[in-house]
């Protein structure tokens, strides 16, 4: 029987658990058996989680070294770890250095640090020749000020048609938390004030131009990509991912130009083992590479990609490479389409929710959750979390399950009290 370490389990949120849940199953339907360590007030919140794994420990993986020095003791005690995985974003250094300690497969940690680090994976896809937005780590909201007042001068000289828009956002985040654009240098601090915390931040230039994200995992060391996501957001200052749609409409050369980009660019940074979500826009010079992240995207991307690929067990697919075990997909190219699309109903306190029923009876319906009730407080839509629920369809192809997404969604109906005059159009229905 192989042994699967399982670093962070899932967060409590529902998201989180899900997967979790998903990758425990697909463990066990291969006979492996998982041991899943997270911080004691996530096991506490994530009770389904522990239920579904073999054993249990309260261990804390921030920072890593106190997860490598627990597994080097269970090593000492007899245990063995074949495989490290995790879904968590915080986690993937954690499991780099656990692997690593182990000498089970996996990626550097030199390699995870320095994707998890905004600017200086960045610095590296500049420096081997990839285009990329301007960036700069500033300790104060004077060196965010430097840095515009540089870029304004760079773009008078170059004879652009105007300096900016900038984008300031955490060096080390998720989830769309403090991330917001700037236009002028007036709206800067208020960017500023919006970060979560009094750490080092980054400003880079924006990028105009659609949004995607590249979907895959690693087999045999190489990339495989399984799927282009396009991606929608609401409209700035903020940058929430309000639905996404996979596979991408997009042409063949459009494709072509984002695989191979985005496979060069994973080959620069060191990456070889486990998942990727890859962010990037595709500009009219051809494609930008955003965040690169060495998991698999949320969102319920991984929901969408299993419809779209028949037969598909993605966590499946990463632990079969990891542990060497005979591979069980024929075929990993998207046959059908998927979406998913969020409910943002206006700020304020909800009084009445209508619709939410037919929804949920819907035959196109993959998952679905609400997550306010009559009686909440919605606040103003800044980041991830301030989404009220969500609706993933699968359908034959990628257009119908759009329009199936956004027909769904605009069929709820919340009634809002005390909600403010500047609402953003195109988001919600009213009643």
């Amino acid at each position: 029987m192989k042994n699967l370490l399982f670093v962070g389990g899932a967060r409590p949120v529902p998201i989180s658990t899900v997967m979790a849940e998903q990758a425990l199953a697909q463990a066990r339907a291969r006979g492996i058996r998982t041991h899943v360590v997270n911080r004691p007030d996530a096991l506490a919140g994530t009770p389904t989680v522990s239920a579904a794994a073999d054993a249990v420990s309260a261990v804390d993986f921030v920072p890593p070294e106190l997860v490598v020095a627990w597994a080097r003791s269970r090593a000492r005690e007899g245990e063995r770890f074949d495989a490290v995985f995790a879904l968590q974003e915080m986690a993937q250094v954690a499991v780099a250095e656990v692997a690593r300690a182990l000498g089970a497969p996996g990626n550097e940690p030199e390699a995870v640090r320095r994707i998890r680090t905004k600017d200086l994976c960045r610095a590296a896809l500049a420096e081997a020749g990839f285009a990329q937005p301007a960036v700069r780590l500033c300790a104060d909201a004077q060196a965010a000020a430097d840095f515009l007042e540089q870029s304004s001068q760079s773009s008078q000289s170059s004879q652009a048609s105007k300096p900016g828009p900038w984008v300031v956002k955490p060096r080390d985040a998720m989830g769309s938390i403090g991330v917001s654009l700037v236009r002028e240098a007036a709206d800067l601090p208020g960017a500023i004030e919006a970060l979560p915390d009094d750490a080092p931040f980054l400003i880079e230039e924006f990028v105009e131009g659609p949004e995607f994200s590249v979907e895959g995992v690693f087999l045999g060391g190489e990339p495989r990509i399984l799927a282009v996501t396009a991606k929608e957001k609401a409209p700035p200052p903020f940058f929430v991912e309000v639905g996404h749609v996979l596979p991408a409409e997009i042409s063949e050369t459009d494709h072509d130009r984002i695989r191979d980009r985005v496979v060069a660019a994973l080959s620069t940074l060191g990456l070889r083992a486990g998942a990727f979500h890859v962010e990037l826009w595709l500009t009219a010079d051809g494609p930008v590479l955003g965040e690169v992240h060495g998991r698999f995207g949320g969102d319920w991307i991984h929901t969408m990609l299993q419809h779209a690929i028949p037969d598909l067990e993605v966590f499946g697919l990463v632990f079969e490479d990891l542990l060497g075990l005979p591979g069980t997909h024929t075929s990993l190219t998207p046959t059908r389409g998927a979406a998913v699309r969020y409910l943002v109903p206006p700020p304020g306190r909800v009084t009445a929710i209508e619709g939410w029923e037919e929804v949920l009876a819907h035959p196109a319906l993959l998952h679905a959750q609400l997550l306010v009730a009559p009686g909440d407080i919605i606040k103003p839509l800044r980041q991830s979390s301030d989404r009220a629920g969500f609706v993933v369809v699968g359908a034959d192809d990628p257009a119908l399950a759009r329009k199936l997404a956004a027909e769904l969604v605009d069929s709820v109906r919340f009634v809002v009290q005390d909600a403010p005059a500047d609402r953003l159009p195109g988001l919600w229905s009213l009643t």
